[in-house]
């Protein structure tokens, strides 16, 4: 990993789990977390995706293919682990993803642990019913969610029992809802020419944009919404200011020096990456 020449400690573990085979924003975040000395990631687990980008089956274990091209990219030693491709079922089954998060849990460390997802919660879920305990030792870390009564959002309807299993526990839950996620946006120019340009990392990512498989009906605008990014707040730049990182649940709002840090770090973080390949 790239070190800054300030001395910057690993401030928490972190384990991120996300349906990398959609919207690219989720392999955004993953380049910032995987580039950030704050962060000691040590597991990638990836997730299904929702059907309206077609049949799932596979789409886990593309996502993970996606996100070992990164990793290795990125010069990071993490592990990467595909879930099952079908939703939570609230009987205990066999998910290698889901053992990675216990397992993590189960680390005697004196780092926090968060673990971070920006998709649906199907591998979470299926951790905590492995082992109910397990949020006594997290703070998860979601985008996803609304906070409209009723209303729909993709990360939660992708897996929705999952979503009302996890969020019915104990869980310590930190959540970027659908009002929240989707004001984190970017111009596509801004963000083609910004990718371009810092290296192979980023033409990496950019490519993942272009080849995109977009749901029928579905047409792009000139924005961007990078929303999975935002739990870098917490795990990475929750000390940017000497604050302590907040444990407390509840849901958080976005304003625009959030974007303006969020995208100028890994702008950053991208370059200097660059610059040491």
């Amino acid at each position: 990993m790239v070190r800054s020449t300030l001395p910057i400690r690993p401030a928490c573990r972190v384990v991120i789990d996300n349906d990398w085979a959609g919207d690219p924003d989720g392999l955004v975040a993953l380049a910032h977390h995987l580039l950030s000395p704050s962060n000691e990631l040590r597991a990638v687990t990836s997730s299904s995706l929702n059907t309206v980008f077609g049949p799932n089956d596979g789409a886990a274990d593309r996502g993970a293919e996606f996100a070992r091209e990164l990793v290795d990219l990125c010069g990071v030693t993490v592990a990467v682990v595909a879930g099952p491709d079908a939703s939570f079922t609230g009987i205990r089954r066999a998910n290698s993803a889901a053992d990675a998060i216990v397992a993590e849990a189960d680390r005697d460390d004196p780092l926090p642990l968060y673990v971070v997802c920006a998709g649906p919660l199907t591998n979470v879920a299926d951790a905590l019913l492995a082992r109910p305990d397990l949020a006594d030792d997290v703070v998860l870390v979601w985008v996803g969610g609304t906070t409209e009564p009723g209303g729909w959002e993709y990360n939660r309807a992708t897996d929705e029992d999952a979503a009302a299993f996890v969020l019915g526990t104990s869980a310590r839950v930190i959540q970027y809802p659908l009002e929240s996620y989707r004001r984190a946006r970017i111009s596509v120019a801004e963000l083609e020419h910004d990718l371009v340009s810092t290296g192979s990392v980023g033409a990496w990512l950019w490519r993942r944009f272009i080849e995109l498989p977009l749901p029928p009906g579905v047409l792009v605008g000139e924005v961007w919404a990078l929303g999975d990014s935002l739990p870098v707040l917490v795990t990475a730049l929750g000390r940017s200011s000497f604050e302590e990182l907040s444990t407390e649940p509840g849901v958080r709002e976005v304003d625009a020096d959030d974007v303006r840090l969020l995208v100028g770090d890994l702008l950053a973080k991208l370059r200097r990456h660059a610059a040491s390949a």
